[in-house]
């Protein structure tokens, strides 16, 4: 007896051009689901297919063809330590002390430290930002830097898509006296670097569930939760009003986007929004880019991966970072359609 389930021919069509039938791509479950989603949220038949094919349920339709940040971030603090982080960083800002941040070379490194230095500087600070040279320093914080940076004054120290496995240099930050706060997205093993707070979904710990983030997209979310500390402190008054963090979105787009984690839920509204952000060309840096890469028309997602990207990380790969953004900035002027000489500099806002 064949029990195999029956050829269903897709709109009825038994041989294509090439020979070959159109077979439906939804089993009897997911036509239940494509029904119900036309039913629930008056859809077209045609949209509720492709979405059910997706495997997006019939709660979640409306959020995927629409992702906000504010229906589909949770709070802050679900995330195993955020609180301590939070008000660590929040202490900082008030006090004005020295922060230092180590970043990583690749996109989303470099736009996680743009978040939180944006942040940082909209509080009065003047954050130290380090980021790693990817051949003589390699991934990660490392002792001599470490040591650079308490010299420098830091009292704070903040890593950013690194940190999690970084014992002995973490280690070494704290015989000097820095509290550390890690913000990375890497896997974790059972045992933590000694650190204040290690603001990572994917340590073992943590039941947030957040772990398809991006390092920019947890950065923004601990910028989130220190702000609400600080305005619960009273700290954002008329002289100094509190920031539109949506305006940091542009960032977490790109970041997100290189780093090439998957599109669902969260990061989903972060890339809708952010490209909106985009297209108002506000971040000095990201609009130089934009020029540069000859990009005049609305942003697309594409565009930050193919586009945007790989101008950021080809300079961390081929020279050493205190001279790769000058040296980048000579190439790039010499092209046709490049910027005018009086905007000399500004690539470095977009790291």
């Amino acid at each position: 007896m064949n029990l195999a389930p029956p050829n269903r021919h897709f709109l009825g069509v038994e041989q294509s051009a090439t020979g070959r039938a159109w077979r439906d791509r939804l089993d009897e479950r997911g036509s239940a689901r494509a029904l119900a989603i036309v039913q629930r949220h008056e859809l077209p038949e045609l949209l509720a297919r492709i979405l059910a094919g997706r495997g997006v349920d019939v709660e979640e339709a409306v959020g995927f063809l629409d992702p906000t940040v504010r229906d589909l971030m949770p709070d802050p603090s679900v995330l195993t330590d955020m609180p301590a982080a939070a008000a660590r960083l929040a202490d900082a800002v008030t006090r004005g002390e020295k922060v230092a941040i180590f970043g990583d070379y690749d996109v989303d490194g470099a736009s996680s430290a743009a978040v939180l230095a944006r942040f940082l500087r909209h509080g009065g600070l003047d954050p130290l930002i380090h980021i790693p040279d990817r051949i003589f320093e390699g991934y990660g914080p490392n002792i001599e830097a470490i040591r650079s940076l308490a010299a420098a004054g830091a009292t704070l120290l903040v890593t950013v898509d690194c940190g999690t496995t970084s014992h002995e240099p973490l280690a070494e930050a704290q015989r000097l006296g820095l509290a550390t706060i890690v913000i990375d997205h890497h896997q974790a093993d059972e045992t933590l670097p000694p650190a204040l707070a290690v603001v990572n979904p994917n340590r073992l710990d943590d039941l947030s569930q957040l772990g398809y983030l991006a390092a920019v997209g947890l950065s923004f979310m601990v910028v989130v939760a220190v702000n609400r500390e600080l305005r619960g402190r009273g700290f954002w008054t008329a002289p100094r009003s509190e920031p539109d963090l949506l305006g940091l979105l542009d960032l977490v787009a790109l970041g997100t986007v290189a780093d090439v984690v998957p599109l669902k839920g969260l990061n989903r509204a972060f890339v809708a929004k952010g490209l909106l952000a985009l297209r108002r060309r506000e971040n000095i840096g990201l609009t130089a880019l934009m020029d540069i890469a000859r990009l005049g028309g609305p942003p697309e997602p594409w565009h930050l991966g193919f586009l945007l990207g790989p101008r950021i990380n080809a300079v961390a790969a081929s020279v050493a970072p205190r001279w790769g953004w000058t040296c980048c900035w000579r190439r790039i002027r010499s092209r046709p359609g490049a910027l005018p000489p009086s905007s000399t500099g500004s690539t470095a806002s977009a790291r």
